[in-house]
């Protein structure tokens, strides 16, 4: 399928409704592989390239390019209700996720379950979000980043489950983060592309 543009909201599966079965099986195969043959400098190594690629994605990009919302279609990992964004659309969905992955990894490395439940229909973004957007998702890559210097142990008892991943210790949310940045990355890439 190829990637479209489109001015008119495109009828998509509700937030929260997940990938397919199979992608998704796949999906917790690969993740489980990553977090047994990953460590945690792996993983923030993984996350701080995918950032050095969005930035360079993004670079010198007008505020036209990046707020405009494209149909794409859906690459492995997204879930159908979010290939109508824009870059800055994702950018908040970014941010909003890695300040909730730094709740979630100083509970579980405090051996606290974090109270409530991960849900990929709460991080989804604001489509009014502006250009202070960018700074704010730096901020929150700085965030997460600074709160992981600060864990010793991610092999931890307590675990908190991913709606798609089911209960993980630290060691496998921090194993998602890089993960999740990448396919954001591939995201941009398309609504880019499909301008």
């Amino acid at each position: 399928m190829a990637d479209m543009t489109t001015s008119n909201t495109p009828q998509l599966a509700p937030p929260g409704a997940g990938l397919p079965f199979p992608e998704n099986h796949i999906a917790r195969m690969l993740l489980r592989i990553r977090r047994w043959t990953g460590n945690p400098q792996s993983f923030t190594a993984k996350f701080v390239a995918e950032r050095q690629l969005i930035r360079s994605l993004i670079a010198e990009k007008s505020d036209t390019v990046l707020s405009k919302q494209v149909l794409i279609a859906r690459p492995r990992g997204l879930e159908d209700s979010s290939r109508h964004w824009s870059v800055w659309m994702t950018l908040d969905h970014l941010r909003i996720v890695h300040h909730s992955m730094i709740g979630v990894l100083v509970s579980l490395a405090n051996e606290q379950v974090p109270w409530g439940e991960a849900s990929t229909a709460a991080v989804k973004p604001d489509e009014a979000v502006t250009a202070s957007v960018i700074a704010e998702y730096e901020a929150s890559c700085d965030a997460l980043l600074a709160s992981v210097a600060k864990i010793s142990n991610f092999k931890t008892s307590a675990a908190f489950p991913h709606p798609w991943f089911g209960p993980m210790d630290a060691h496998g949310w921090l194993a998602l983060s890089g993960v999740h940045m990448e396919i954001h990355r591939t995201q941009m890439e398309r609504i880019l592309k499909g301008q």
